[in-house]
């Protein structure tokens, strides 16, 4: 059997994509100066969070992911990133290629919660591989990707922050359901508003007009909790 190594050399934001998306730069190692025709490779990302450490700041942030930071020795657990393909042309010994992973700005998946809670450094990753080699110095073999095959990879925090820079600068984001959505676009509409942001901060202001909650009409006439003395 061919044996296969991996390597993550880099990560970069696309900088041209239509959404968030990150490339990390692989290199690929086949000995014995076997031919490879090609790879048809499946990679899983992990986010291992208890191979770096946390601010203050940070742990505070990620207090609704792994609960108080007094509990981490248990909570720490890996945290699914992404999953994704990836086809590797022939090669001869080894070659490089670009895993293109697609990502979300969504707050209610939790890689995305992880990294939105990251300030600064390195976003400890594992990379796992398995697939199909299609290999052969005189004729044509194909031969699993053992499951075993990983790599780890730093990526900066940067990275990601100028990649979600780029698509949603300055900018949060709320997931809400279909029949809320509906109400606001009803709310939009009616009021003529050109955006989502005047939208709610039209809401908003209509909440500040309407006052604090109403007194209890008993207490303000008798100027007391409720009660009346005999």
């Amino acid at each position: 059997m061919t044996e296969l190594s991996f390597a993550c050399t880099g990560v970069r934001a696309d900088r041209y994509a239509a959404g968030p998306t990150l490339v990390f730069r692989l290199r690929v190692t086949a000995t014995g100066g076997v031919r490879v025709h090609a790879l048809a490779l499946r990679c899983q990302i992990r986010v291992e969070p208890a191979r770096r450490g946390y601010t203050p700041a940070e742990a505070d942030g990620l207090t609704d992911l792994f609960g108080e930071r007094s509990r981490w020795g248990s909570t720490l657990q890996p945290v699914q990133f992404a999953e994704v393909p990836l086809m590797v042309p022939g090669f001869t010994g080894e070659t490089e290629a670009d895993l293109v992973v697609p990502c979300t700005y969504d707050l209610d998946v939790a890689a995305g919660r992880y990294l939105s809670a990251l300030t600064d450094g390195e976003v400890p990753l594992l990379m796992l591989f398995s697939g199909t080699a299609f290999t052969g110095t005189r004729g044509f073999q194909v031969e699993p990707v053992p499951w075993d095959r990983e790599t780890v990879c730093r990526m900066p925090v940067a990275v990601w922050r100028e990649m979600i820079d780029q698509h949603f600068p300055g900018c949060g984001w709320i997931r809400l359901p279909r029949d809320t959505m509906d109400a606001l676009l009803a709310y939009r509409s009616r009021r003529a508003l050109p955006s989502w942001e005047s939208t709610v901060r039209a809401l908003l202001d209509d909440a500040g007009a309407a006052g604090p909650p109403p007194a209890d009409p008993f207490h303000t006439l008798t100027g007391t909790t409720g009660r009346t003395d005999p």
